[in-house]
């Protein structure tokens, strides 16, 4: 009965991704719902960014192992992206009418930086697809003992027909529907764990007070290692195009940065939700901590509970990887198609083509995760090297672009090539005992500020750019 229920709902999400479909009249319906999204579609999008199984499976595997101060990493620095998102980046970039966030770079810095930027954006998407794949897969595995890499196949199959044929217009509907499968999935679940446990006292009483230290000791190596853990996801998601194109797709730029705001406020209140019932479940059955503690909650949920709590929380389950999926795989065939091949054709597709070449995008970029997921299985690890990238090469890029005058397309260059070599350096060459990005997010931006300033001063361009 379980698995015919998650039949039904795969079945369900891919009917629904057909009738949004039928809106998809151009590219830019297709990447960014025609910049259209009222205000609950736009935070139910921004909401499912990351809440997929980073934040059910990994952050709870990680937070029964090192408790708070092991999931820094997100929920918090997820949450802290979209408020950084909202108060610095979404009205200004709104205001441009970009399609992805490649064409930021180009209307900034020209074509190079826009060939260079959406080199260095686009492949770090493979591995947190990847990471959803294999969670959908564990989850197959769990309920009907199908082989990981098999429900690896069947979840890439099902997600990638609705993506390719609905784009944005049906990640955002799918998002609205499947938010609200979560949020009651986990409630409902947190509830009757916490009833058979006595009370919610009686689970946090359990609970040795080490596991709620949220702050670092006093040491230089920890405070690094902390803020590095905030910025994974805190700072390096922000120049990244699953935020951007979710942002943009909204109906106004007011609606852009108040879904920010809403998004962070539900994605780190449903985020703790995991977190608690993982506790839960080392209070009542301490017996599942063994193995692969990534399955935990889907072994005791078949294991302990009955047929509608099960339904409920493998629905929630589906709905938060799904949702991640779509947009995961979206955004990486957006900048591929309209900042990588558009350009090598000289400008020459008109817009029906390219709405087939981002069709096109979005299976090859499927399939490149697909393939990767079969071969890795940890999913948070998975995840955090996906934004490492981005926040060491485009985030001061994209930063200073948008606030520094002085910024030169020589010195945005220098600080994409220098934050990933540095960053390259550090992480398979060099030991120096703190985290990889620390020294190369900091020499991406003393590389800008000081070939900027070498530079000649170059006129600002950051006018509407599609019409």
């Amino acid at each position: 009965m379980l698995l015919l229920s998650i039949i039904a709902y795969l079945f369900l999400t891919v009917l629904i991704g057909y009738w949004a479909s039928r809106r998809v009249k151009t590219a830019g319906d297709f990447m960014l719902a025609g910049r259209s999204l009222p205000i609950l579609l736009s935070s139910s999008a921004l909401f499912a960014t990351w809440f997929g199984s980073e934040t059910v499976f990994g952050a709870s595997s990680e937070f029964l192992k090192g408790g708070l101060y092991a999931v820094i990493e997100d929920p918090f620095g997820a949450a802290l992206c979209l408020i950084l998102f909202g108060i610095f980046f979404a009205r200004k970039l709104y205001s441009m009418n970009l399609l992805t966030l490649g064409d930021f770079f180009k209307l900034r810095y020209g074509r190079r930086a826009e060939l260079l930027s959406s080199a260095l954006m686009a492949p770090p998407y493979v591995g947190y697809i990847a990471a959803q794949l294999v969670a959908m897969g564990l989850i197959l595995n769990v309920v009907s003992g199908l082989d990981v890499w098999m429900g690896v196949v069947v979840s890439a199959l099902v997600v990638t027909f609705y993506t390719y044929i609905g784009g944005m217009w049906a990640i955002s509907i799918t998002d609205f529907v499947q938010s609200i499968i979560i949020v009651v999935g986990l409630v409902v679940l947190a509830v009757v764990l916490a009833g058979k446990a006595g009370g919610v006292a009686a689970v946090f009483a359990d609970v040795h007070p080490a596991n709620f230290r949220f702050l670092p000791k006093p040491e230089w190596r920890e405070v690094t290692a902390y803020l590095a853990a905030w910025s994974v996801l805190g700072l390096g998601s922000i120049p990244s195009q699953d935020v951007f194109q979710r942002s943009m797709s909204s109906g106004s730029a007011n609606t852009a940065v108040r879904s920010c705001y809403y998004a962070a406020f539900l994605y780190l209140t449903v985020a703790m939700l995991p977190l608690f019932i993982s506790l839960c479940t080392k209070h009542l059955y301490p017996e599942q901590l063994t193995g692969d503690t990534q399955l935990t909650l889907p072994v005791m949920v078949l294991q302990h509970t009955n047929l509608v709590v099960q339904v409920l929380f493998f629905g929630s389950l589906l709905s938060a990887i799904m949702s991640t999926t779509s947009s995961a795989i979206l955004a990486p065939a957006a900048i591929f198609s309209e900042n990588l091949v558009r350009p090598l054709m000289k400008e020459r597709l008109n817009d029906r083509q390219m709405l087939w070449l981002t069709r096109g995008s979005v299976l090859l970029f499927s399939a490149l995760a697909t393939l990767m997921a079969c071969l890795r299985s940890n999913i948070y690890e998975l995840v955090g090297e996906s934004s490492v990238l981005s926040m060491v090469t485009l985030l001061a890029p994209l930063t200073f672009g948008i606030y520094w005058r002085r910024t030169t397309s020589a010195g945005a260059m220098a600080s994409m090539l220098v934050g990933v070599i540095s960053w390259a350096l550090c992480e398979f060459v060099i030991s120096i005992g703190i985290h990889s990005l620390v020294p190369a997010t900091f020499l991406s931006v003393v590389a800008l500020l000081v070939v900027s300033l070498l530079t000649p001063r170059e006129p600002q361009r950051l006018e509407p750019m599609h019409q």
